[in-house]
């Protein structure tokens, strides 16, 4: 996979300088909107076709920032044989160590070599800053990444993006807002036959949730 985009762990480190471990720092609108968000994203625990849960699941967080998802599922009570929160900004690892590195089975790197595969991968904003690229400069880094992160899980991949259907006039250049059928046919050919599109929950994004075909007719 092509590199990180050299600009975006500076943004980051600027962001976080700038507000701290907060939902601002890592460029979200509010702590609520964070956690719509990730209520989404787990979603894929949710069986399509109603099956009890097997064992504990391992999560990998790609792009956890300062650990916010982890924390969420602690106030949650979602169980985690092992939770790992990757981060390519380090202060960002700083931060997540110090506020949730007490939390059982979690830890957290910005090492890409150290990250490990995990039953279930989830991406939260990974997609959205393009800063100055265009869409066809910035797609190709999109798909890249989503295909890593498919290989790093064993059971389900979920993600989450701006949106197309967004209003004209609050988009933002630096934002990249797919339809979200670009991804969803991505995913249905490159990925697996068992894709998901949710785009019901009020924000200005959609999540995508894509389960390994044995998890779904097992």
């Amino acid at each position: 996979m092509n590199d990180t985009p050299a600009a975006l762990p500076e943004y980051f480190a600027a962001k976080l300088k700038e507000h701290g471990p907060t939902a601002r720092g890592v460029d979200w609108g509010s702590e609520e909107r964070q956690s719509i968000c990730f209520r989404q994203l787990f979603r894929i625990l949710q069986h399509p076709l109603g099956k009890p849960s097997r064992e504990v699941p391992s999560f990998l967080d790609y792009g956890c920032g300062y650990g916010a998802l982890a924390g969420w599922m602690r106030d949650n009570a979602i169980a985690s044989s092992r939770y790992q929160g990757f981060d390519f900004t380090p202060g960002m690892i700083d931060h997540a160590r110090e506020l949730f590195g007490s939390i059982d089975n979690a830890t957290f790197t910005d090492s890409e070599a150290e990250v490990q595969p995990a039953d279930f991968v989830l991406g939260s904003g990974l997609l959205a800053l393009k800063l100055g690229r265009s869409v066809e400069e910035w797609e190709p880094y999109v798909f890249e990444l989503l295909q890593k992160l498919w290989s790093l899980s064993r059971r389900g991949l979920a993600f989450n993006s701006l949106t197309s259907y967004s209003d004209a006039d609050r988009m933002r250049p630096d934002l990249y807002y797919p339809d979200p059928m670009r991804l969803f046919d991505f995913c249905k050919r490159h990925l697996s036959r068992n894709v998901s599109v949710l785009h019901d929950y009020g924000l200005y994004e959609f999540t995508i949730l894509v389960r390994r075909d044995e998890e779904v007719s097992s």
